[in-house]
């Protein structure tokens, strides 16, 4: 049985997730504005919730029996339209956000997923860029979390570091 002693990767984050923190600050300034999801080419309908926000702390092996742990945060969106119902402000996302914290530890630079769903269609697992003004709305693009290969994305960016190259091009 592995024990925390013997787990010695951290598991790297891609450096284009956004982090529970990271999210929160950028709404900071925006507590007023509606605060729109797109996920799949479309917009969160304006009745969607939060229905769950989960912390969890994870322990892992790799494909190459590499030890892995890593904390991360769930926020599931339950993508419903009820009637008469506009997009939810910024504000109040921060403050369901806080409230969960009140009562569970949340890493703020914990890597962050979205789960979600309509309720008829499995939840989907998504990661989050940076919210950006769009006319009125804070907008918050959300992407299909890939699978990947750890010790082949730690062999990339070795190998791109020994190449001097800093650039996405690169490969």
């Amino acid at each position: 049985m592995l024990s925390s002693d013997n787990l010695k990767n951290i598991a790297p984050m891609d450096p284009s997730d956004l982090t529970i923190g990271e999210l929160l600050v950028a709404l900071a300034d925006y507590k007023d504005k509606p605060l729109v999801f797109r996920y799949g080419g479309r917009p969160v309908k304006p009745g969607y919730h939060v229905t769950e926000v989960k912390a969890g702390q994870f322990a892992a092996l790799d494909c190459e029996a590499n030890p892995e742990s890593w904390s991360e945060i769930f926020v599931q969106l339950w993508d419903v339209d009820e009637g008469g119902r506009v997009h939810m402000p910024a504000g109040k996302f921060a403050a369901i956000i806080r409230k969960v914290s009140d009562y569970v530890a949340l890493d703020q630079a914990a890597k962050l997923t979205f789960e979600v769903s309509d309720g008829v269609r499995p939840m989907e697992l998504h990661r989050a860029a940076q919210p950006s003004l769009v006319g009125g709305t804070v907008e918050v693009e959300l992407s299909p979390r890939p699978s990947s290969c750890k010790p082949r994305d730690r062999w990339l960016e070795e190998q791109k570091a020994a190449s001097g190259c800093g650039g996405s091009r690169c490969y």
